[in-house]
């Protein structure tokens, strides 16, 4: 597990809030604007845009879909179509939390497994869920479906219904759009990869 900074080297290469104002600007919305189209706080807006909030999956794909480009664009480094992308490890981004993330914050770290080809369907990243108390689990739900299978740890999917304990090699498969939570189960962190596909 890398050791946490208090800046984000990751986020601040990718300029993800850079990207953010300028989709902002192009659409001529203000913050508050933005937040009512997307039912995301102002504040949590603006500190993405700052660069002082890493956001989670669920908010970046509510932002994507507003200003309808792709999840990508976010994490690509130049946009541009291919029919063919290939990933090296090396070139992955990854996205943590900050060591005093705000209340409410989704506190997974995950890196973006493809990030050159803004029209796909699906996203895929590699994401670790640390182990908390069940209170502090953080709720999301957002519209497509989701696959996640376990490589390493135990981990635990909820929802308001519903708790499943997920081993390593096992897998679930769910539509984002009922409210759920992971964390780790037992020490260190779980880690998986998750597949999203969000509808047009």
């Amino acid at each position: 597990m890398p050791t946490h900074h208090d800046e984000s080297h990751e986020l601040k290469d990718l300029k993800l809030g850079h990207k953010l104002k300028d989709l902002r600007d192009k659409f001529r919305l203000t913050i508050q604007d933005l937040a009512a189209r997307t039912g995301l706080d102002a504040e949590t807006l603006t500190h993405i845009e700052s660069g002082a909030l890493v956001p989670p999956v669920a908010t970046l794909l509510k932002l994507a879909k507003t200003f309808q480009v792709g999840l990508a664009y976010f994490f690509e480094d130049q946009p541009g179509g291919v029919k063919i992308s290939l990933m090296r490890k090396a070139d992955r981004k990854r996205l943590e939390r900050r060591p005093h993330h705000m209340s409410g914050e989704v506190t997974y770290i995950y890196e973006t497994l493809e990030n050159r080809k803004p029209d796909k369907h699906m996203e895929p990243f590699l994401v670790e869920f640390p182990a908390m108390p069940t209170e502090d689990m953080v709720f999301v739900s957002h519209e497509g479906e989701e696959f996640v299978y376990l490589m390493e740890g135990r981990l635990e999917f909820r929802t308001p219904d519903r708790v499943e304990i997920l081993e390593p090699g096992d897998s679930i498969y769910f539509d984002s759009d009922v409210s759920h939570s992971f964390r780790c189960v037992g020490e260190g962190t779980a880690k998986a990869v998750v597949v999203v596909w969000s509808r047009p």
